[in-house]
């Protein structure tokens, strides 16, 4: 099967290389991390002729038997020499269990260069930063940007094709099915969302009402773009004949999150400059999951993925995104890189005086000098006179511009 190269990543691992840290990929289920360590083993096989080089995939029968820490450890040093270049790749190490021992020991003893994939937050988090703090770097992996969405299906940059992203979402193995098939993106997303719902949220944390985390993915997916608070959520969750607690909605959200199914994205005060902890906006690691949720007929929905989508390129661009907080208004995005800054609103189309009044008022409303964009479907964009310096663009140019 072809292999399609995803350079920016690709060459992300290979400048960390040889930096006495471990590298680990995480990320949601099929976006792409097995294909990326499989890529990465191909580059070393071929410009690091004289290193061994170690695979481990815990997805393949073949590796079945390395179920514990001290299994892994046995396995490595048996076939990894001393005082020699090695490199040790493991796909979906969480299903190792104390896989960190080993990985502790290994990376202490200088044994080898570890590049690990992983499909749980939450592990990764208490796990590695209790045992490994300091040791490694974490490199999320996301779903197919729009960009890499036209090269995986050999389209051109058209309204036709924006529209196939919007719908079908970027997993990389849509590449292999007819985007324009609803029954085949249906029947390939709906196998996706069983595994990661299965292996990694329900059997993992061994979940007892498994029809309400069901349902309260469809309420998250239902709500992209909008705060959602824990009481809120159960109480309208209640309303529908679940019984179930705050605290059993906030620790089933969590999970959710666990799995990289979904994401929070916390609010920011633009005045205050301060971080606000409760109440969030959730996305989707990928948006044709979101879809496969709630339909994949776009009409009354399209301002919600728009948003996710715009969301989802901020993030493979290595900002970090809030939902910023006015006065009197709210900035869908505040999107920070080191130094940089970019305020986004997003909306379906400008017709009316009040929406623009709306959206390119409240950034308006922002008395610095960084960069603020309008993102819309509308055919023609560009500046509007009365709101000098903010940028109108479609939402094509926008998920095509590098930051």
């Amino acid at each position: 099967m072809e292999i399609i190269e995803r350079p920016t990543y690709l060459n992300h691992i290979i400048s960390l290389l040889g930096k006495g840290m471990m590298l680990i990929l995480v990320g949601q289920r099929r976006v792409g991390k097995s294909y990326m360590l499989k890529l990465l083993q191909s580059w070393l096989t071929q410009h690091k002729q004289e290193a061994h080089i170690l695979y481990v995939s815990k997805e393949i029968h073949a590796f079945s038997h390395i179920r514990t820490a001290d299994d892994l450890y046995t396995y490595a040093t048996t076939r990894l020499p001393e005082n020699e270049e090695n490199y040790l790749l493991i796909d979906e190490v969480q299903d190792i269990a104390d896989y960190e021992d080993a990985l502790r020991s290994l990376h202490a003893e200088n044994r080898c260069q570890i590049i690990a994939t992983g499909s749980n937050a939450y592990i990764f988090s208490s796990e590695l930063s209790t045992r490994l703090s300091g040791r490694y770097i974490e490199i999320p992996i996301h779903s197919l940007t729009y960009r890499e969405f036209l090269r995986f299906h050999r389209l051109e940059d058209t309204d036709k094709s924006l529209q196939g992203y919007l719908r079908a979402g970027g997993l990389p193995g849509l590449c292999h099915y007819d985007i324009e098939d609803e029954n085949q993106i249906s029947d390939y997303l709906q196998g996706v969302y069983n595994t990661i719902m299965l292996r990694d949220v329900i059997a993992r944390e061994e979940i007892r009402n498994v029809t309400f985390i069901e349902n309260l993915a469809v309420f998250v997916a239902d709500n992209i773009g909008k705060l959602i608070s824990v009481r809120n959520i159960t109480h309208t969750l209640k309303s529908q004949g679940e019984k179930v607690s705050e605290n059993i909605t906030s620790t089933y959200l969590r999970h959710l999150c666990g799995a990289f199914i979904i994401t929070p994205v916390q609010r920011y005060d633009i005045h205050g400059k301060r971080i606000f902890e409760q109440n969030y906006k959730y996305y989707f690691a990928d948006h044709g999951l979101r879809n496969l949720l709630c339909g994949f007929n776009l009409r009354g929905s399209i301002e919600k993925v728009m948003e996710n989508v715009i969301y989802h390129h901020l993030v493979t661009q290595g900002f970090k995104v809030t939902v910023g907080i006015l006065r009197n208004g709210e900035i869908d995005f505040v999107a920070t890189r080191g130094e940089q800054r970019l305020y986004v609103q997003a909306v379906y189309l400008l017709g009316a005086d009040e929406t623009i009044a709306r959206e390119f008022g409240n950034l308006q409303g922002i008395r610095d000098n960084y960069p603020k964009y309008v993102v819309s479907m509308d055919p023609v964009s560009g500046g509007l006179p009365e709101y000098p310096g903010i940028i109108h663009i479609h939402l094509r140019e926008f998920l095509g511009t590098d930051f």
